[in-house]
């Protein structure tokens, strides 16, 4: 059993623990420009597909995705 067990479930609000579980998924794969860049229909498929992540494909909106995206950003920064 891993911790991954206990985490708490995540929501479209919770732009830090999407942006955390994003990075831990592509690492430096996505660099703050890549980030950038991306369509927001491939980071929301992203976002559905992350574990614990139970928001609903028909909450999302663009200032969710955008909000996420600037976290993921921040989040690779702070990593480097």
């Amino acid at each position: 059993m891993n911790n991954k067990d206990f985490a708490l479930p995540i929501h479209w609000n919770d732009y830090e623990d999407i942006a955390m579980e994003l990075y831990e998924k592509f690492g430096d794969a996505f660099d703050e420009p890549k980030i950038y860049r991306l369509r927001f229909t491939d980071l929301l498929e992203w976002v559905l597909s992350l574990p614990n992540f139970v928001g609903k494909r028909e909450e999302s909106t663009e200032g969710h995705l955008e909000q996420i995206q600037t976290a993921w950003a921040y989040e690779w920064r702070d990593n480097q």
